[in-house]
This record gives C-alpha cells, structure tokens and sequence, in this order.
C-alpha cells in the first residue's frame, strides 16, 4: 500500500522537468533574459546614464518664450472703446559662475559610474545565485538518488532477513530492524521530495520558468585549487576591487562633491542675460493712453547675485554634507573590512573543500569495503542484519556528502571570484566544462 503512494509522488516529480536537458550556462543565459533582480538593475543604470544630461543642464543656456493677451472693456463716461493688447518676450540666460550647477555637474558623473558599478554587482550577483540555485537542485537531487538506492538495498536486506526467519537461521529481530529502516527511508523519500520541489522553484523564481533537467558533475570531476594560491593577494584585490567597495568609494565622492555644493550657497552667481520684448495696443488714445500702436525693445547685460542671509539655511546644509561624508568614509572601511573577509572565507573555503573531498573519496572507498566484508559476514553468519544496514547507511550519507562538499567548493570558488569584482560569463563557462550531459 505504501509502495502505491509513494510511486506516484516520484513519477510526478521526475516528469515536472521537460525532456531536455539544461547545463548551468544555458540557465544563467536564461536568467539574464527573465530575472527580475537583474532587470531591475539594468532599468536603474540606464536612468542612471541620464544623470549627467540634467547636471549639465545647469551650465547651459536657458532660452524661454513668455507672453500675454488682454482684452480691456473700460466702463468710462467719455465712451472710449474697448480694446486688445498683446506682448512676449524672447528671453536667453547663460550662466557664467555658478558654482552650485558646476559641483552638481560633477557630481552627475560620480552618479552615472556609481549606477555602472552597481549594475556590474548585479551582474556577479545574479551569476552566484543562479549557481547556488543550480547546485542546490542538484544536491536535492543526489538525496533523492541515494535514498531511493537505500531503499531498494534495504528492500533487498528486508526479503533476506524474511527468507532467513522462515528457514530458521535469523530472529524475527532481523525482519523488525530491516522494516523499521524501509519506513523510515520511505519518509525521508517524501521529505527528499519536498525538498527538491522547493528548490527547483527557488531556481525557476530566477530564470522565469521550470528549467529542463539539469546537467550533473562529471563522475569523478578533479577540483582545482584557487590561483594564485597565496590569500593575501586575494584580499588585497577584495579591498581594492570589490565592485562594493567601489559603490562605497564613489559614494565618498559624491558626499565630498557635496559639500562644495552646499557651501556655494554662500557665493555669488553671475549669468549673461538677453531679451527681446514686443508689445502691441489696439487702442492710441492720447488722452487715455500716453502711447499706442506696437512696440519692440532689445536688452543684453550681465545679472549677478549676491547671497547675504537665508537663515542659516546654507551652514546647516554645510554641516549636514560633513556629516554624511563622515559616515560614507566609515561605510567604506566597514565595506572593505567585509570583503576581505569574505575573500578569506571563500579562499579558505575552497582548500578546504578540496581537503574534505579528498577525505570523503577515501572515506567512499573505505565505507564500499565495510559493506562488503559486512554483507560477506552476514551471509556466513558472523554479522546480523543491523550491521549490514548501518554500513549501508554509511556509504550512502558519504556519498550524499562528497557530492555536497563539491558542490560547495564550486561556489566558494565562484565566490572568491566575486569578493574581488573579477567574476565573469568566462568562469561560469570554465564550471559548465565540469558538467556532463544529464541521462534521459
């Protein structure tokens, strides 16, 4: 009855994946396409790129076209008429010192590459959470194989243990202990199921779509260490290289650029302005109005501003600008402090990676061997049933966890590469080159 509920839960799961297969460049290539994340940072860099269109703005002319109409109605004794009268004005103002619009130009430029920065960010943020996605199906997965491989060693141990019991050469406890460790690999089956559902939609939430099935490790795959190998090299890149810390450096910038803007509130202004005016009268009255018909006048001159009290609004701006400033620089040294040590973690991550995969295939090969003398002992009687099933039991949770350790020292790497803003399309390539073809 058991075996009739649970099949039916591994066949859907199996067949919610399309036919072909996916490796991870194809998915990554994918998420570029459907990620919202990664959308949304490309919307903010190309409204980022109009930034120093608008602080430009300030340096250039400003030309502008004002005009009026009126309809007079004189309620007079005298009986005088009504009339129109109509005027614009044609009026151009280029700046010639302006301090405030020349820090806010130059603050624009800092604005344009802090948005380049953190759309390159992006970029390595979205190449590290397809990845990890990736290899989580994939460890889900390699749990799901090794307990169905379990069961179907247990389900053979259980019909020795009851073929053994009927004959008279085993107890009952045999057939008790086998059956107690089917029940308890059918509920890790449904939990390995459950998981692996919750990551193929932690992985789909990315690329926009159920992904094909994906492409496993290639059996046996060598793991290369980090290079260069010396980790002082790899934090000195992290606190001068890491696209966060660049946010942070352009950050500090803008809020130096801030405080000359504020503190051109107190400086003067000048700006070269020309106009020409034109003005029209339906009416030439000369005792109601001095002078009708139209009129055209022309001006050209220099404008200047001096700035003498705004209530203290300008040094309060000043010292708000200090302050933030203040804080940019302690952001910067907390951002780098933490990128060197991520840069440490990842590099110590992969060695020792390389280290625990290096131990568990031995650990593999040693735990092949126990089953074996065991299941050899248990035939000639000097093993019982538990024994066999607990170094079943252990090779299986080594292999689950050599295959995890891979995994997870292909992300360090990736990484490391990441903590000092060097992680490209490239390395995701070189990874992909690991994998081989899924089987059908």
């Amino acid at each position: 009855m058991r075996n009739r509920f649970i099949a039916p839960l591994i066949t859907g799961a199996l067949l919610v994946w399309n036919a072909q297969a996916a490796d991870l460049l194809q998915v990554y290539r994918q998420a570029l396409a459907n990620d919202a994340v990664y959308a949304s940072a490309r919307s903010a860099q190309v409204a980022g790129q109009e930034k120093v269109v608008q602080g430009r703005a300030g340096l250039l002319p400003g030309v502008a076209l004002s005009g009026s109409y009126s309809r007079i109605n004189q309620d007079m004794p005298q009986g005088t008429p009504d009339y129109s009268s109509n005027s614009y004005r044609l009026a151009l103002a280029q700046p010639l010192f302006n301090l405030g619009s020349w820090e806010t130009y130059q603050q624009s430029k800092l604005v344009v590459a802090l948005a380049d920065t953190q759309f390159a960010q992006a970029q390595q943020d979205l190449i590290v959470r397809v990845s990890q996605a990736y290899f989580d199906v994939l460890t889900a997965q390699d749990a799901l194989i090794f307990i169905r491989q379990q069961q179907a060693f247990i389900s053979e141990q259980l019909a020795s243990a009851k073929r053994n019991f009927e004959v008279g050469t085993a107890t009952i406890t045999d057939t008790n202990e086998a059956q107690a460790r089917a029940d308890l690999a059918a509920a890790q089956e449904i939990a390995a199921l459950n998981d692996l559902e919750a990551k193929r939609a932690a992985l789909q939430q990315i690329v926009g779509e159920a992904p094909a099935e994906l492409a496993p490790l290639r059996p046996g795959v060598k793991l290369t260490a980090p290079e260069p190998a010396r980790i002082d090299l790899w934090v000195s890149s992290a606190e001068n290289q890491n696209y966060e810390v660049l946010r942070q450096q352009l950050t500090l910038e803008i809020a130096k650029r801030e405080i000359k803007r504020s503190r051109a509130g107190h400086y003067p202004t000048v700006d070269l302005v020309a106009s020409r005016s034109h003005s029209n009268s339906g009416l030439a009255n000369s005792a109601l109005v001095a002078s009708g018909g139209s009129s055209n006048s022309n001006s050209i001159g220099v404008q200047w501003t001096i700035p003498l009290f705004s209530g203290f609004a300008v040094d309060s701006k000043v010292r708000e600008a200090i302050a933030l400033e203040d804080k940019a620089r302690s952001d910067l040294l907390f951002t780098r402090r933490t990128s060197a040590q991520a840069a440490r973690q990842s590099f110590f991550g992969v060695n020792n990676g390389l280290a625990q995969v290096k131990a568990l295939e031995a650990a593999e090969v040693s735990s092949q061997s126990a089953l074996d003398s065991n299941k050899l002992g248990y035939q000639v009687g000097v093993r019982i049933n538990i024994d066999v099933l607990n170094a079943q039991q252990q090779l299986y949770s080594t292999r689950r966890d050599l295959a995890k350790a891979r995994y997870d020292t292909l992300m360090n790497s990736l990484r490391l590469k990441a903590a000092t803003g060097s992680l490209r399309e490239e390395d995701l390539a070189q990874v992909n080159l690991l994998l081989a073809p899924a089987e059908y």
